[in-house]
């Protein structure tokens, strides 16, 4: 098996791609007293997938793999299904999943180690005040913001890190909040689906390093990134993105103060504020456990982007020009967009306490429409600023002071992505360059 490597590899993260992988694989040869590869991923897997206590048992699995979710048998949109081949390792004994339809090749989806759930999504979130979350949240701390009406919460990445996927409803509309530590990716989705409520869970696969999900009343399997099906009944179909960014801790808790911030209570016993992925974010690593299409070398695999799709014309906004920009003005399928950027969050992929991560700052975007009129913004050395009307505006894409006080930009969809994860996906994805 081929292991794509980008740049020149971290031993540390080499050495750890080859162990996951060879375990998955279960086929290393032994001498006698040694361990298996498939006995060393389990010690890694471990640590991030504890075996669950008595109490938090989930519920069994049926064992009988015929059995299979009521459901319609044809998706709304049937797509190109690619000729018939074995489904990933095992999955057969895991899922219900209909695997003669799919759209990726298989031989694309890896094992990340942990089975089915064995990253436990947190299906019964419970929320505290922000006050009560101050008092175990760092100032840059980063948490994903996301916002229905007037109800604003913020998801702690220090506990998406171990369960990656939080099933809510916020506003009455069921939502679903997900993270991918390996591609430092958060992407909320709206959980309403064909006329029914979706559930996620994770399948414990990985493809271009990135999270599969897969909901539980069909048991289709979903890419994060992309938010589409690709294996299952669903297949081809497409999850509804919404507007969700990674801010700092300190900019929630001051202009949200009576926010909904995700409980530590979840059920499960995990470290939560330490990062089980330290190092992994610097520039000069290699992605963990990466088998897919060779990255483009305008940037480095492991850079930083935010990126905004619209109507299929991609952009990624790589976090050092956003750094040194603050601002920046673009125009994407002929719709006028700005990205804000400003310091004040850490990495969560950085320092062993995701508390002290690396300050990387947060990017947001927004439209640049109001009221009819295309506004054009700029950074004047301290703060963001529109020359329409000299309005002062802040990473929330409101403006705080000025002619325009009050006013609210619309939010557009914008993803974190390590480059090489967006561009295993996106390779057609033009990069801004200024």
């Amino acid at each position: 098996m081929k292991i794509v490597s980008i740049l020149k590899p971290n031993r540390k993260w080499l050495i750890a791609s080859i162990i996951f992988i060879t375990a998955c694989a279960g086929a290393v040869s032994t001498q006698p007293g040694e361990q298996t590869g498939e006995e060393i991923g389990e010690q890694i897997v471990e640590e991030i997938a504890p075996e669950p206590t008595e109490a938090q048992e989930s519920t069994p699995e049926a064992e009988d793999e015929n059995e299979t979710a009521g459901v319609a048998s044809v998706p709304k949109v049937i797509p190109d299904f690619l000729p018939d081949e074995p489904p990933p390792l095992g999955a057969e004994r895991q899922f219900s999943t209909d695997f003669s339809r799919h759209i990726v090749p298989y031989r694309e989806i890896l094992s990340g180690g942990p089975p089915k759930d064995g990253i436990p999504a947190v299906d019964d979130p419970k929320f505290i005040s922000v006050a009560e979350a101050s008092e175990f949240l760092g100032e840059l701390e980063p948490v994903v913001f996301f916002q229905i009406g007037d109800d604003a919460r913020a998801y702690p990445l220090q506990i998406l890190t171990w369960h990656e996927i939080v099933n809510d409803v916020v506003d009455g509309t069921p939502v679903t909040i997900t993270f991918c530590p390996l591609c430092n990716t958060a992407i909320a989705f709206s959980r309403e689906f064909d006329g029914q409520v979706l559930d996620f869970g994770t399948t414990g696969r990985l493809r271009f390093s990135n999270l599969i999900m897969y909901d539980r009343q069909s048991e289709t399997w979903w890419q994060q990134a992309t938010g589409q099906a690709i294996a299952g009944e669903y297949t081809g179909e497409q999850l509804t993105f919404l507007p969700a960014s990674i801010i700092g801790w300190q900019e929630f808790q001051e202009n949200f103060p009576d926010g909904q911030v995700l409980s530590r209570d979840t059920g499960f016993r995990r470290d939560y504020g330490r990062n089980p992925y330290a190092g992994y974010d610097n520039i000069n690593n290699s992605p963990f456990l990466f088998q897919g299409p060779e990255t483009p070398g305008v940037l480095p695999a492991m850079a930083r982007v935010l990126t905004v799709e619209l109507d299929e014309e991609a952009v990624a906004y790589p976090y050092e020009a956003l750094q040194e920009l603050n601002v920046i003005n673009d125009t994407i399928a002929g719709s006028e967009v700005v990205i804000f950027w400003q310091p004040g969050t850490a990495s969560a992929l950085d320092s062993s306490a995701i508390a002290q991560g690396e300050d990387v700052g947060a990017g947001v975007s927004f439209s640049r429409e109001v009221d009819g009129q295309i506004l054009t913004f700029s950074f004047d050395g301290e703060k963001i600023i529109d020359d329409q009307t000299g309005s002062e505006w802040d990473v929330f894409g409101q403006a705080v002071s000025g002619e325009l006080a009050g006013t609210q930009l619309e939010p557009v969809v914008s993803v974190n992505h390590f480059w090489f994860s967006w561009a295993a996906f996106k390779p057609e994805t033009r990069v801004y360059t200024g």
